[in-house]
Protein backbone atom coordinates (compact mmCIF):
# COMPACT_ATOMS: atom_id res chain seq x y z
CA UNK A 1 0.00 0.00 0.00
CA UNK A 2 1.40 3.38 -0.93
CA UNK A 3 0.90 6.41 1.26
CA UNK A 4 0.18 9.59 -0.66
CA UNK A 5 1.27 11.66 2.36
CA UNK A 6 4.75 10.18 2.57
CA UNK A 7 6.37 12.96 0.53
CA UNK A 8 4.85 15.84 2.52
CA UNK A 9 6.53 16.26 5.90
CA UNK A 10 5.31 18.39 8.78
CA UNK A 11 6.95 21.82 8.93
CA UNK A 12 5.56 22.51 12.40
CA UNK A 13 5.22 24.07 14.71
CA UNK A 14 6.51 27.31 13.15
CA UNK A 15 7.35 26.37 9.58
CA UNK A 16 11.08 25.98 10.24
CA UNK A 17 11.53 29.77 10.24
CA UNK A 18 12.65 30.06 13.85
CA UNK A 19 15.59 27.70 13.59
CA UNK A 20 13.62 24.72 14.84
CA UNK A 21 13.82 21.44 12.97
CA UNK A 22 10.85 19.97 11.15
CA UNK A 23 8.65 17.52 13.03
CA UNK A 24 9.13 14.75 10.46
CA UNK A 25 5.62 13.32 10.75
CA UNK A 26 3.48 13.18 7.61
CA UNK A 27 1.69 16.46 6.88
CA UNK A 28 -2.10 16.19 6.79
CA UNK A 29 -3.08 19.88 6.62
CA UNK A 30 -1.99 22.92 4.64
CA UNK A 31 -2.38 26.35 6.25
CA UNK A 32 -2.60 29.39 3.96
CA UNK A 33 -0.27 32.30 4.80
CA UNK A 34 0.06 35.86 3.58
CA UNK A 35 3.04 36.42 1.25
CA UNK A 36 4.54 33.06 2.21
CA UNK A 37 4.34 29.49 1.02
CA UNK A 38 1.53 27.46 2.58
CA UNK A 39 2.56 25.67 5.75
CA UNK A 40 2.09 21.89 5.76
CA UNK A 41 1.60 20.45 9.24
CA UNK A 42 0.58 17.28 11.04
CA UNK A 43 -2.50 17.16 13.33
CA UNK A 44 -0.33 17.73 16.42
CA UNK A 45 1.12 20.98 15.07
CA UNK A 46 -2.03 22.38 13.43
CA UNK A 47 -3.07 24.33 16.54
CA UNK A 48 0.38 25.77 17.32
CA UNK A 49 0.84 26.70 13.65
CA UNK A 50 -2.45 28.61 13.62
CA UNK A 51 -1.47 30.52 16.75
CA UNK A 52 2.27 31.05 16.30
CA UNK A 53 3.39 30.73 12.67
CA UNK A 54 4.08 33.95 10.78
CA UNK A 55 1.63 35.20 8.16
CA UNK A 56 -1.29 32.88 8.96
CA UNK A 57 -4.52 34.31 7.56
CA UNK A 58 -7.51 34.97 9.78
CA UNK A 59 -9.94 33.36 9.50
CA UNK A 60 -7.48 30.58 8.74
CA UNK A 61 -7.48 28.85 5.38
CA UNK A 62 -6.96 25.16 6.13
CA UNK A 63 -7.08 22.42 3.54
CA UNK A 64 -6.67 18.69 3.89
CA UNK A 65 -3.59 17.45 2.03
CA UNK A 66 -4.65 14.62 -0.24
Amino acid sequence: MTDRYSTARCRGPYGGENGTADCGDPARFEVARHLRAPLRVCPVHLGPALLLAAGVLWPPGITLVS
